[in-house]
């Protein structure tokens, strides 16, 4: 009898174990879905988000000269406001007025983006690295005054399209087909901007783990012999904003920074900015910048290159320059500046002495 009972008990231990791991797949399942449809309507609603951002005639601490050479008082962009025109159609009429007022404005930057994004989608959203180095680029329009520029993972477009207001050209490139349109549309939104200073932007695509430039004709956003021919022989200045979240992406970043940087006959300035992120580290049980660690360990790599083809000198960019736009400089941003120097010059004098 006990022996009987016994059965009986564990059997019903069993049947209740095999149920409880029923009920918490089944859990699990519900807890996936729902996940899912709150993401599908997050996306919905972030999808169609624009920030507007305005100017105006007085920077924020750190400040420097509020006047250029001319005598002008620059201009400052801020963020003025964000809007999901879907959303947004109970407005008031008034309100409707203000808005179309606000976007017609010739100092409104508009920029399309979204709030927030699974990691393969980063580049539709606005960091902070590109508002700083933004703010780089406006406090120091004489240096990039006519250059030919390529950006390097540009995302929205956001820096390219300051950058368009004293650059001469401006390559603005990443990779996918989605991200690029909504970097044209940015690019298109804001040629008010870019126009008079007569700055052009050209969206392309640029993929770090690549070997090549895409040139074939019947591709969106591939490169003409035209335009890879100006890249090599005219580029002074690259940059990237909060690009380095991945290892595999850095890497990529610099072998395609080395890649560029070689091959060129001139010198040429790379500027990258970032945001130190902490996150903590199952590897290390403690909370550390992996990303950060990995792009500065490529930095020493990169300067420590000795092949004859290129030196590269990196430094540290200090960020006591203006703020112009509205968002908060914390401490773990920062921006680095790279010198690449071809050496072929030097080995030519050294053989012919």
């Amino acid at each position: 009898m006990t022996t009987v009972t016994l059965g009986r008990v564990q059997q019903t231990k069993r049947n209740t174990k095999v149920q409880g791991k029923m009920e918490e797949r089944l859990l699990n399942r519900m807890r996936r879905e729902v996940t899912k449809e709150m993401w599908s309507h997050a996306w919905m609603k972030t999808a169609t988000l624009t920030s507007h951002i305005g100017m105006r005639d007085e920077t924020t601490q750190p400040r420097k000269s509020s006047v250029d050479e001319d005598g002008r008082d620059l201009v400052c962009p801020i963020i003025l406001q964000q809007s999901v025109p879907d959303l947004d159609q109970d407005e008031d009429s008034d309100d409707d007025d203000d808005d179309e007022e606000t976007c017609c404005s010739k100092d409104i930057i508009q920029i399309e983006h979204t709030m927030a994004t699974p990691l393969e989608d980063v580049g539709k959203q606005v960091w902070r690295g590109a508002l700083l180095l933004a703010d780089f680029i406006l406090s120091e329009k004489d240096t990039f005054r006519g250059a030919t520029v390529l950006e390097l993972g540009a995302g929205t477009g956001l820096t390219s399209i300051i950058m368009a207001t004293t650059a001469k050209t401006v390559y603005c490139t990443d990779v996918g087909e989605d991200l690029l349109r909504l970097c044209h549309r940015n690019i298109f939104l804001n040629q008010h901007m870019t126009d008079p200073a007569g700055g052009e932007v050209k969206v392309k695509q640029l993929n770090w783990l690549q070997h090549s430039l895409c040139t074939d004709a019947d591709l969106e956003f591939s490169w003409t012999e035209e335009e890879v021919a100006d890249l090599y022989d005219n580029t002074n200045f690259i940059i990237a904003a909060d690009v380095c979240y991945d290892n595999d992406l850095t890497d990529g970043l610099f072998r395609t920074l080395y890649r560029l940087c070689s091959s060129f006959i001139h010198s040429c300035t790379v500027f990258i900015s970032l945001e130190k992120r902490m996150n903590f580290s199952l590897r290390h049980m403690d909370i550390c910048c992996e990303a950060y660690n990995h792009f500065k360990h490529c930095l020493s790599q990169l300067q420590d290159i000795e092949d004859g083809r290129c030196r590269f000198k990196v430094e540290h960019v200090p960020l006591n320059f203006s703020q112009f736009l509205l968002y908060e400089r914390i401490e773990q941003l920062e921006l680095w500046k790279i010198t690449a120097s071809p050496l072929e010059s030097e080995q030519t004098q050294s053989d012919s002495d």
